[in-house]
Parts: C-alpha cells; sequence; structure tokens
C-alpha cells in the first residue's frame, strides 16, 4: 500500500511541456483526502527552492492556504505590497478604485471581494465591468479598475497562487480599449489684474506667504506644505524642494517629491526672500536655531506636522470671493507662474525645470496654447527684420 505524505512532504518531477514540478503536502481535506500545493519552475534547482519557502513557512505556521484565500484578501496584501514601491497618495488612489467594485475592502456590503481567489472567472470579472458601465462611470474610471484588478492578479499567478489570470480573457472597456486615458483639463492661468486683487485679498491671511511661493515660484502645492525653515538657504538666496505633504484618506502624510526631477533648488525672487526672512526673523525671536531648522514653514496647529492638504483649498476659495475673481484651485496658480513666464520669453527648458516637471514634452503638452500665441506673435515684415542690421560679415 503507497504510504501517504505527511504534512510538509513533497517531491519534484518534470513535466511533459520541460517544466519541473514540485508538489507539497500542506494539509488534508475534511474527507481525510491529501491537500496539495504545486509550484513550478524552469529549472529542478528552482522548484526545490520554492519547495524549502513553502516548508518555513508551514513550519512557522505563517503559510496560508490559496484554496482559503478570498479575492478581497488577497487584493489587501497586493496593496501593503504596492505601498513599499509608491507613494502612500497612489496606494489610496489604487484602493478606492478597487472599492468600486470590491467593496469589502472597506468593510461595506458584498461584491467580487467575497469571492474566493481561486474562484474567480473571466465572466465575474465581465460583471464587475458591466456593472461599472452601467453605474455611469466614466471609460478612465472604469479602464482603471480594470488594470488594477489585472495586475493584482498576475501578481498571484506570479507567486502560484492561481494557475491563470481570469482578466486576461476579458476585453478591456469598449469605449476605453485601444486610446489612452484624457489627459486633465489644463490649469486656468490667472490675468495680471486677477494676481493682484488676490495678492492683496490675501494679505494678512495664515497662508498668505503660501500663495505668493505657488505664484512666485510655481510649487506645488505639497511641496510648499512640506517645506521646512530648514529647506531655505538665507545666504544662497535658494529653496530646497525635497519632500511633499498630501493627503492620504481624512488626515497626511509626508513623501519624497512627485518625480525625481522634482527634487530642485530654486534661486527665489527679491520679494519672496524678504517675506520669507521676515517670517524667519520672527520665529527666531521664539525658537532656538536647531529646532526653528525642523519647524514647518506652514505648521498646524500642534506644529508637528504642515496643515491639513484641503486647508488650502478652502482658503483660496474664499480669498477669490473677496478679491472679486473667478474660482480658481490652487493648482492654477503654479500653472499661472509657469504662463506668465513663458510669456515673458523664458525659455521652455527653465520652465520645466523650476515646475519639476519629468521631461520637457510635459511642459510643452500643458502650456501648448501659451507658446502657441507667443509665436503668433513673430510675424515680422522684411523691413522690420532688416531695420538696425548692420549687413552681413564679408566672406
Amino acid at each position: 500500500m503507497k504510504r501517504k505524505r505527511a504534512k510538509g512532504e513533497g517531491h519534484i518531477r518534470k513535466r511533459k511541456d520541460g517544466r519541473w514540478e514540485g508538489i507539497l503536502t500542506v494539509g488534508t481535506w475534511p474527507d481525510g483526502r491529501q491537500k496539495t500545493r504545486s509550484v513550478y519552475g524552469k529549472t529542478k534547482q528552482e522548484v526545490a527552492e520554492k519547495l524549502a519557502e513553502l516548508r518555513v513557512s508551514l513550519q512557522r505556521g505563517t503559510y496560508v492556504d490559496p484554496s482559503l484565500l478570498t479575492l478581497a484578501e488577497w487584493a489587501k496584501t497586493w496593496l501593503e505590497r504596492k505601498a513599499q514601491e509608491v507613494k502612500p497618495k497612489t496606494v489610496q488612489v489604487y484602493l478606492e478604485d478597487l472599492s468600486l467594485v470590491m467593496p469589502e475592502l472597506r468593510g461595506k456590503g458584498r461584491g467580487l471581494g467575497s469571492l474566493k481567489l481561486q474562484a474567480v472567472k473571466p465572466s465575474h470579472i465581465q460583471g464587475a465591468m458591466d456593472f461599472l458601465v452601467k453605474e455611469g462611470f466614466s471609460p478612465r474610471t472604469t479602464l482603471k479598475v480594470y488594470q488594477l484588478l489585472r495586475a493584482l492578479f498576475d501578481e498571484a499567478v506570479r507567486l502560484e497562487l492561481i494557475a491563470r489570470n481570469p482578466v486576461s480573457l476579458v476585453r478591456p472597456p469598449r469605449k476605453a480599449q485601444g486610446r489612452e486615458a484624457p489627459p486633465e483639463k489644463p490649469g486656468r492661468a490667472l490675468e495680471p489684474h486677477e494676481v493682484e486683487a488676490l495678492l492683496q485679498a490675501a494679505e494678512g491671511h495664515p497662508l498668505e506667504l503660501f500663495f505668493r511661493l505657488l505664484l512666485g515660484l510655481g510649487l506645488r502645492k505639497g511641496e510648499a506644505l512640506g517645506l521646512k525653515w530648514g529647506d531655505i538657504d538665507f545666504e544662497k538666496g535658494e529653496l530646497k524642494v525635497q519632500r511633499a505633504w498630501g493627503k492620504v484618506g481624512s488626515g497626511g502624510e509626508i513623501s519624497t517629491p512627485k518625480t525625481p526631477k522634482s527634487r530642485r533648488v530654486l534661486p527665489l525672487p527679491l520679494d519672496l526672500f524678504q517675506a520669507l526672512k521676515s517670517r524667519y526673523e520672527e520665529l527666531a525671536q521664539k525658537l532656538p536655531p536647531e529646532a526653528l531648522k525642523e519647524a514647518w514653514v506652514f505648521p498646524g496647529e500642534d506644529g508637528k506636522a504642515p496643515v491639513h492638504p484641503d486647508y488650502p483649498n478652502h482658503a483660496l476659495r474664499r480669498i477669490c470671493q473677496q478679491a472679486g475673481i473667478r474660482p480658481c484651485r490652487v493648482h492654477d496658480l503654479r500653472h499661472t507662474w509657469g504662463s506668465l513666464m513663458l510669456a515673458r520669453g523664458v525659455p521652455l527648458e527653465v520652465v520645466s525645470e523650476r515646475l519639476g516637471h519629468a521631461s520637457f514634452d510635459i511642459t510643452l503638452r500643458v502650456y501648448r496654447h501659451v507658446l502657441e500665441e507667443e509665436r503668433q506673435g513673430y510675424v515680422l515684415d522684411l523691413q522690420t527684420l532688416l531695420k538696425g542690421h548692420g549687413g552681413y560679415p564679408q566672406a
């Protein structure tokens, strides 16, 4: 009689397709049958290493039976791993998008997440996509959910929790298939008289200096909120961007800047330099040098963190009303700086570097309308071109 393998025992064999397979006993079913787990690899050594890892997890009690794992449980694990690769704000967006079809992630209702990971079929994924379309979600949102589902199932296949990805057998949402998600609407650049009215209305406001930084340097909201006094070099007249403060859930969290090129050192215009210096000297009367260096430029109530990320939005809305100008977003102040710089003839490369864009192409795409208007001004007749020209150099 063939001996049953005990829990933790296994063997390796070569399959007909050329791959190696390792089979490990991980327990027993209620009817007494052995419960096994298979792992695969291109070489016998690779499979042996995978079996060894499985044995260790069994011995430590950390092994999770894939047959018992729900999709929601796997999604949470996947999100935890993504948190090591991307910004907290990005993970929050992933969570919100996946929650549209997996309300279990927020502890509300039942959806895809209640299914066992190994039981999810293409028909379930198709049903989720149809639900989003029926509920009126945009093609862009539907496509994002589709892509996230595909990614987390890809990872499950890679870790051999499932044999195939059910999302790969479902076509992308029809309206979004074959085209990129629409770009964000371009920001509104304020007219010079609107900028003056806004700054006048902001005088004395706790965030007056914040708004001036966005309008005078083109900083992102999170970059300005993430500033510490130690980031400002008053001897050189420079400001260093090296962190950002963004909204995560109902609060905020510090993260690295948006892109590698977002880490930058910016020269301070004279008016901003003087305003920052004045505020710094006021605080220097209350705080010792080392404490001041680590203090936030725009602190919250307890001073341990910057103001809430939503505060500038609410403040700007009221200031626009007081100034008698059309409402604008906080990001529009950064966009205004870029537009004014280009309208003044500052080279695109310089504007792109100061804005911290990942590439010149992004700057060109965002500010194309400004550049096209500038080009219209370069229509000169021959007499104007020749005026003041001293002739060509002699050969």
